[in-house]
């Protein structure tokens, strides 16, 4: 008996594949053996510190290639494998029947099959044990032969036997394959993230509390995560002023990501924005709204930070003696100092710096936005994710590393939860098709789950800046439609905030990394009511609320891109056109593939837009889109099959 090529099985299941609450694993695997005999196969399933083993059964469904599933009820880990053995009754029932059409005497075949029941009906139990040798019996009675052959070949007396298999000479694929299950939020969010310094009112210092203030609002656009930039103690040596000056003045903030001054590091709050306590009522407030509070950890210190006197081992030198600085050449980042994760005295390190996780959890929060993790050890982070796993299972993590495929996908193996993408500088029509079939239609998507954001506090792309308000709100409809999770760096975003600090960067003019900024939320071109109809057609639809099932669809006008996302068995069909021009209106006929939607060919149906409420009759293939991106750049329609 061969079980290979087990599915899915992350770098042959030396990482886990990943799932939430309530999802199916699907597993597929080769499995034959040699000969002609029929085989029967199961998926062995049991959640992390379980001892008994569960099992659903498979089916063959393509050349020696099994499938089943099993669906996964807790949050953390699991393990499953495959079983397989030859399925005697089934394949004794097989010669049966080609030899009864045959018009050959089958009646010592009978009294074989007569032996496989009673030796079936001796592994059953209790009910299913008297049809077996009631079945049995019957092959072996003096009943007209005909009676007897439609007998066995009876379907459901089949299905019983091979559910009471002889499993002499079964086995069982060599390996336990890993699953990690998180909670519902590592699959489907929306992301805010938002400067509490800049809350306050008439320009000075925000709080905790002036933050607070604006849940409802955040709540109300549909947001359920709550990002905040490190809000800890900020470094006065070096400290940057506006627009990243090396020297900053007698008022200037600096950035708070140059982390720690002589009120404490990573495990304190910055006294201008309040208290512990201030900060656990936030949590407390932000989950009645329904939002998680998620941190933004950033392993660097600033030159002030406690670590630099306590921990002077921690900290790589020049050859002057002096700490090594952060540098991105020609950038200089004075006032950050790197970790030295591969120090002499690197475990201490790291039980500190795991330690400033468990400090935050304690204190209520349960998602974390890591800066910068290519920049340390995939050691590090495999283990420190998996201690923090264990100390609690529904914590999750966001990876901020725009570096190479590769390094990215290795960091969600090793247990980053959700990540960063290349979507913000993927803006055509094919760029988007391709990226998108990469991390929903291969492997990846079994370790790698996206979370889309247009902008972030170090990213304003060429796109946005020439592409104004249009832009931005093409850009929400594609990171929240094509993606589950996505996130705005706002209020930048509900602003349009496009004003780069020089011809060719893709950095903020008067960045609030480096300085408060007032903003005006009540502005009349703010983005907020599309922002909130956006959520609440991703809340209504289960549709949006995955990665997978998603399909693009063809057109004639390369301006116009138009995919759709439908749900198992099509119960809920969302399909989307996005105008990717920023300046003019674009028309044209897409190319719907009825299948993928859930139509026969050349059936009627329905579209609603659900940003405009227009509803508008379709009918096969062919259909017309017209879209102004000064008025709605993007249609996301519920599609309605039965006929209007």
């Amino acid at each position: 008996m061969i079980i290979e090529d087990v599915q899915p099985a992350v770098d042959g299941g030396r990482f886990p594949a990943k799932r939430v609450v309530g999802e199916e694993v699907v597993v597929e695997a080769d499995v034959f053996t040699d000969g002609h005999d029929l085989l029967g196969a199961e998926v062995l399933y049991r959640a992390e510190g379980e001892d008994q083993w569960s099992a659903r059964p498979m089916a063959l469904f393509d050349n020696d290639r099994w499938r089943g599933a099993f669906t996964v009820t807790t949050v953390g880990r699991y393990a499953f494998t495959v079983r397989g053995w030859v399925d005697h009754f089934a394949t004794w029932r097989r010669g049966l029947e080609k030899k009864a059409a045959a018009g050959q005497d089958v009646a010592v075949d009978l009294l074989a099959g007569r032996a496989l029941l009673e030796a079936a009906a001796g592994r059953a139990r209790a009910a299913d044990a008297g049809i077996l040798a009631d079945a049995a019996a019957a092959l072996g009675s003096d009943a007209p032969l005909p009676e007897r052959v439609a007998r066995a070949l009876d379907p459901e007396l089949a299905a019983l036997a091979s559910g009471h298999p002889d499993r002499a000479g079964e086995a069982t694929h060599g390996r336990e394959l890993p699953v990690v299950v998180d909670r519902e939020r590592a699959r489907f969010s929306a992301w805010y993230e938002i400067f509490p310094r800049s809350t306050g009112p008439d320009g000075r210092h925000g709080t905790f509390r002036d933050l607070e203030a604006l849940l409802p609002e955040i709540a109300g656009m549909g947001f359920d995560v709550l990002y905040l930039p490190p809000i800890h103690p900020i470094g006065r040596t070096h400290r940057k002023g506006p627009n990243n000056a090396p020297q900053a003045g007698p008022g200037d903030h600096g950035s708070p990501w140059a982390i720690g001054a002589e009120e404490g590091g990573h495990k304190a709050v910055h006294p201008d924005l309040g208290t512990l306590d201030d900060f656990r009522r936030l949590v407390r407030r932000a989950d009645a709204h329904g939002l998680d509070v998620a941190l933004d950890i950033a392993f660097q210190a600033s030159p002030d930070h406690p670590y630099v006197k306590e921990h002077p081992s921690w900290f790589e030198r020049r050859p002057d003696g002096t700490v090594q600085y952060a540098e991105n050449p020609p950038k200089k980042y004075e006032d950050i100092y790197p970790f030295d994760f591969e120090s002499e005295d690197w475990r201490a390190l790291w039980e500190e710096l795991k330690d400033v996780f468990v400090f935050w959890m304690r204190q209520g929060v349960r998602a974390f936005r890591v800066d910068n993790p290519h920049t340390k050890p995939f050691a590090f982070w495999e283990w420190l994710i998996g201690e923090v796993k264990r100390e609690d299972p529904h914590v999750l993590f966001l990876s901020e590393a725009f570096t190479r495929p590769k390094v990215m996908y290795r960091l969600a193996k090793l247990g980053f939860t959700q990540s960063y993408t290349y979507f913000a500088w993927r803006n055509r029509r094919p760029e988007i098709e391709a990226y998108f079939e990469e991390l929903t239609r291969t492997p990846v998507r079994e370790f790698f789950r996206p979370n889309l954001w247009p902008n972030t506090p170090d990213i304003l792309t060429e796109h946005l800046q020439e592409g104004g308000l249009p832009a931005f709100r093409a850009r929400l409809v594609l990171a929240a439609t094509l993606g589950a999770s996505y996130g705005i760096y706002g209020p930048a975003f509900e602003l349009g905030e496009r004003r780069p600090r020089h011809a060719g960067s893709e950095e903020y003019l008067d960045s609030e990394k480096y300085q408060l900024r007032r903003w005006d939320r009540a502005a009349p071109h703010s983005l907020r009511s599309l922002i909130a109809r956006v959520n609440q057609a991703r809340r209504e639809h289960p549709a949006l609320q995955t990665d997978r099932g998603l399909h693009f669809h063809g057109g004639q006008n390369p301006e116009l891109v138009c995919y759709s996302k439908a749900t198992a068995g099509h119960a809920d069909v969302v399909l989307v056109v996005v105008n990717l021009d920023p300046r003019r209106p674009q028309s044209g006929w897409v190319d719907l593939d009825e299948a993928e939607l859930g139509l026969e060919p050349g059936q009627p149906f329905e579209v609603h837009d659900l940003l405009g409420g227009a509803r508008y009759p379709w009918r096969g293939r062919a259909n017309y889109v017209r879209l102004d991106p000064a008025q709605a750049p993007a249609h996301v329609f519920e599609v309605r099959r039965s006929p209007y």
